[in-house]
């Protein structure tokens, strides 16, 4: 069974308020609410194996498995509570979905979230859906762009959220043995570590000093360019303070540390902090002005989504904004990352992909665009970081068939071998004295290296489609029986380029010689 460490720290408390239905559930009811998964799974199902199993006992169970990662179980009791729930839960539809994708049932999920969006034809999801049906072909056949590879330090339980500074990578784990259990999975709380970079291992692998890890779960973090200040996610307790919200729920929030005398201490909050709803997740812009970070604050589109902040030269900080629809989708919007040319990335489970969480990028254009295989999986993927210098990056995940430690999240290092972006160049090759378009004419592509890297014939319309990596220098040489060769420059490096490329009929050309 995979058991979702991350989850209570990482990706919030969202959907944690269940009311007991009667007093058969109240004991599991009241797991659940205090996110003890497991303890909760086992009171609801003692009612299964005793015949008393409402709906809302199979939905409470596939919440719980699916909470943990389950899937093979979370799938079974989703399906057991849709086939029996009088008037369904639309959302449990896209949650037996994405089980059913974690699972590698793609027809049935296919056909899950066909009635998913039957029943939410208003959610964005639903609308991303029905207008691109085919989305998992296209990401299952699509070229890789990276390699991925398990990293040898990874525990026996969760390790996360690899990032490099310099020499040193800090990440997050649930390795120390010391800290006490947390119910979600039993697992101890989390701490952030780190490791020197000794050729091309990391040797030396330790708690980070100072005051930023606790009795509760840290992590993840992010670290400014000087390396003098750490924002980090922690739940609600500072300087011996446990906050708890409204509700009795421990949120969480994001705290600032110095690097004093080498240890990260003076330990602050955040004042946009709020112990209603949970904070966390940041990511710096290059320039470390701006502050990107995920919250389940009011106001937002889904569960949890990306906001980002001003950060003044005075150390004060400007109100959040929200990075709209575009980004932020009724579902899970976490795990921001910004690289050195300042391109966004996160993950969702919102938006279009494998399974569980996928990892996504905003391209120039604005468009999200999935990073497709190997970087997303059938699983949970997230905490993607990379260097544009190196071309190395990590991503962390809870596949299965890489790591030995399959039942935990774990860290793998990525290597990029094609360029991110693609333009989709789509020629068009027509007659300069008609404007008729050319059909079987040859578009033969040439790179900056003037070495050929695709060719095609133009169809009846005179067009001709090619997805290409995106990057400078590419050129279009058009040859056509009864035509004079022609060429022409692609513009663009991302996104779509449209091209038109005219053709001399020869005879005229023949012609105007005769006439002079």
């Amino acid at each position: 069974m995979k058991k979702r460490y991350y989850i209570v720290p990482l990706l919030f408390l969202f959907g944690a308020g269940v009311f007991a239905q009667n007093k058969d559930t109240e004991k599991a009811d009241k797991y659940f609410e205090r996110l003890e998964y497991v303890k909760a799974i086992e009171e609801y199902e003692d009612l299964v194996e005793d015949g008393d199993a409402t709906p809302y006992v199979y939905k409470q169970l596939g919440e719980a498995y699916y909470k943990q990662y389950n899937t093979q179980q979370a799938a079974r009791y989703y399906k057991m509570y849709l086939d029996q729930a009088a008037d369904a839960d639309a959302q449990v539809y896209y949650r037996y979905a994405q089980s059913l994708k974690a699972n590698k049932d793609y027809q049935g999920a296919k056909a899950a979230m066909q009635d998913f969006a039957n029943h939410a034809p208003q959610d964005s999801r639903a609308q991303a859906f029905k207008s691109n049906q085919d989305y998992l072909n296209k990401l299952l056949n699509a070229e890789p762009k990276f390699t991925v590879d398990a990293f040898d330090f990874n525990s026996d339980n969760s390790d996360f959220g690899a990032y490099a500074i310099g020499n040193t990578l800090y990440f997050v784990s649930a390795r120390n043995q010391s800290r006490r259990t947390y119910g979600w999975n039993e697992q101890p709380t989390l701490d952030v570590f780190e490791a020197d970079k000794v050729d091309n291992t990391y040797q030396n692998i330790r708690l980070i000093e100072g005051d930023v890890n606790s009795k509760f779960h840290e992590g993840p973090i992010s670290i400014t360019q000087d390396g003098q200040t750490m924002y980090f996610t922690r739940n609600d307790y500072l300087d011996g303070n446990y906050e708890k919200d409204s509700k009795g729920v421990n949120q969480l929030k994001i705290y600032k540390a110095k690097l004093i005398n080498g240890e990260w201490d003076d330990i602050q909050s955040l004042p946009f902090n709020n112990s209603e709803y949970s904070t966390g997740h940041t990511a710096l812009s290059p320039d470390g002005k701006t502050l990107y970070f995920s919250s389940d604050m009011p106001g937002g589109q889904g569960d949890s989504d990306l906001y980002k902040v001003m950060v003044n030269e005075d150390g004060t900080y400007g109100e959040p904004q929200n990075l709209g629809s575009a980004i932020n989708t009724p579902g899970k919007e976490n795990f921001p990352f910004v690289d050195s040319e300042g391109r966004l990335y996160f993950s969702s489970d919102g938006h279009l992909g494998l399974g569980g969480l996928d990892v996504f990028y905003v391209a120039d254009s604005g468009e999200v665009k999935n990073m497709g295989k190997p970087i997303n999986s059938s699983g949970d993927d997230f905490s993607y970081s990379f260097d544009n210098n190196s071309q190395k990056g990590f991503v962390s995940s809870n596949r299965s068939g890489l790591a030995e430690n399959v039942a935990n999240d774990n860290i793998y290092q990525v290597v990029q071998i094609q360029p991110l972006k693609e333009v989709e160049v789509m020629a068009m090759v027509i007659n300069a004295e008609t404007g008729d378009p050319v059909n079987g004419a040859s578009v033969v592509v040439y790179d900056d290296q003037e070495e050929e890297v695709a060719t095609a014939m133009t169809n009846s319309s005179g067009g001709t489609n090619f997805t290409l990596p995106g990057k400078k220098g590419y050129m279009l040489q058009v040859n056509a029986d009864e035509y004079e060769s022609n060429g022409a420059p692609v513009e663009k490096e991302e996104g779509q380029a449209r091209v038109t490329i005219e053709l001399e009929p020869i005879e005229k050309m023949i012609q105007e010689e005769e006439i002079v």
